[in-house]
């Protein structure tokens, strides 16, 4: 088996009111202010042509089994001020 590298970066304009916060484990989620956490996370999306509509999967098998791949996950958080 081959080892993969996938790394996410994303760069969003988010509403002021959202805060960090640290989980038990250490490890960081976003607080909304509607009662809500955000984690945002790596999701499995799929399609049958690459120009098509992708979308998740509705088996579970198929998502566990690729999530079962993931050796190890890391999300940093950062609030950017200029």
């Amino acid at each position: 088996m081959k080892k993969l590298n996938v790394t996410i970066k994303l760069e969003m304009s988010v509403p002021d009111d959202w805060e960090l916060v640290e989980t038990s484990e250490g490890g960081h989620v976003l607080k909304l202010p509607n009662k809500q956490f955000l984690d945002l996370a790596i999701e499995p999306l799929f399609a049958s042509n690459p120009e098509e509509t992708w979308s998740s999967t509705e088996d579970n098998d198929v998502l566990n089994d690729i999530l079962d791949m993931v050796e190890s996950e890391d999300v940093a958080y950062e609030f950017v001020t200029h």
